[in-house]
């Protein structure tokens, strides 16, 4: 044990050059594969979630993040109107608009055998 530190001490004390960069691999290793596996999806997503906000429309059926269910009857920059009822009408930001509500729609359960 104490033979590396005096060897250490006859080299004049300094690490080699490889051995600094070896030892950073495996945190680099941690990184790329944090990058592939959460936030290059995370920021995918982002993206097409701002794609979707962009190409709404009037006439569209959507799901709020709160879990509304309506047709969109007018927007701005911000806001988003979205008819839930016969007239009734909620004013919704535009951000909290998750998804289209067909694509969100479960899909129709298939009818159980009568000899079940």
């Amino acid at each position: 044990m104490f033979g590396a530190a005096i060897a250490q001490a006859q080299n004049g004390g300094t690490p080699s050059a490889g051995g600094g960069l070896v030892s950073f691999i495996p945190l680099i290793l941690i990184f790329v594969i944090f990058y592939f596996l959460l936030i290059r999806p995370q920021q995918k997503k982002q993206k097409d979630h701002q794609a979707f906000l962009g190409n709404l429309k009037k006439g569209d059926d959507v799901v709020t993040s709160g879990g509304l269910h309506g047709e969109i009857t007018g927007l701005t920059d911000r806001v988003v109107t979205l008819q839930i009822a016969d007239n009734v009408r909620v004013k919704v930001s535009r951000q909290y608009v998750m998804g289209s509500a067909s694509s969100q729609a479960a899909p129709a359960e298939s009818p159980k055998s009568a000899g079940g």
